[in-house]
């Protein structure tokens, strides 16, 4: 039976809401976003910025904010300072972009004493509901890294599948993905698809099955598989994890996704001590709730497997 974004959200009714620092909060869109979260039971939030213009945006908006904490600092930066601090002292459980440049934003992130910094690097994961799929879909990393390294993918491996335990999934299936589903040394993605599939069957990478190098009919459409007689494989159109050679792909990807099929999707920051939500000015509000849905999924799911340690 087919995972649902919807879901995902249902999984936050059995536990206590959770609370997002939103940095630089004065952005309609975002505004929108975390008062829909607020009345869906999704999450509570914490707005942090001019407060004027906080104000100012939300009757703009029509949008009644007396039920958010308000904390004012006019400076982005020390806004984005004071934001990321909540989540890191345990006052917020995730940390979400407002209207503040990105480069900025990600500085405040990897702040040395107030950030959120773990020491590993940091990639991006997006969650897709597509219909016509039978699984959601996880696409790493379509915001981030330009071009990965092996070490890279490694990376981008290891936090992705810590989204995909919390939102329920065991031993995810990735695709190391490529234009062609053979090992050719002219193309290096061919060639390290290949070096992963070998250390997950080594077991130097574990927790999941790696099968690769995969062309994206074959990660996600099982009748390609049959059409290729490409049945041997450990994945057969049914990849949880869609794991890009560069951004570029990636990104191109997505976007034809949310621009041309029925979606839902969501967007996360890994890599981090507590879910970071980074999402596009260009993203509609439903992505940006469902994002916020997703951080407070992986928020709960960290606090359990901190309170386990």
């Amino acid at each position: 039976m087919k995972k649902t974004f919807d879901e995902l959200i249902a999984k936050l009714k059995d536990v206590p809401m959770k609370k997002v620092a939103v940095a630089c909060a004065q952005d309609s869109a975002v505004l929108e976003a975390v008062k829909a979260a607020k009345d869906r039971g999704i999450a509570d939030a914490i707005l942090v910025g001019d407060e004027a213009k906080i104000k100012d945006v939300a009757a703009s908006i029509k949008m009644d904010i007396g039920d958010f904490e308000i904390i004012h600092y006019a400076d982005d930066y020390e806004a984005a300072l004071a934001a990321v601090k909540l989540v890191h002292d345990g006052n917020a459980d995730m940390y979400m972009k407002g209207l503040i440049d990105t480069r900025a934003f990600l500085k405040s992130v990897l702040d040395r004493e107030v950030g959120l910094r773990t020491g590993a690097a940091l990639s991006h994961v997006c969650v897709f509901d597509v219909d016509g799929v039978d699984q959601l879909l996880f696409l790493t990393d379509v915001a981030f890294i330009p071009y990965p390294t092996l070490e890279d993918k490694i990376n981008i491996i290891k936090n992705t599948l810590v989204i995909t335990e919390a939102c329920g999934l065991t031993n995810p299936k990735v695709a190391p993905l490529a234009a062609v589903e053979v090992v050719n040394p002219k193309m290096p993605c061919t060639v390290e698809a290949a070096e992963l599939k070998r250390m997950s069957k080594d077991g130097e990478i574990s927790g999941c099955v790696i099968d690769g190098p995969l062309s994206l009919d074959l990660a996600i459409d099982p009748e390609a598989a049959i059409h290729k007689g490409a049945t041997d494989r450990d994945i057969q159109g049914d990849a949880d994890i869609l794991l890009f050679p560069d951004l570029h792909s990636g990104n191109l990807v997505y976007k034809a996704l949310v621009h041309t099929a029925k979606v839902k999707n969501g967007n996360i920051l890994t890599g981090t001590k507590a879910p970071v939500i980074l999402t596009s000015r260009s993203d509609e509000c439903e992505c940006k709730i469902n994002s916020i849905a997703l951080g407070a999924v992986v928020a709960d799911a960290m606090k359990k497997a901190a309170a386990v340690k």
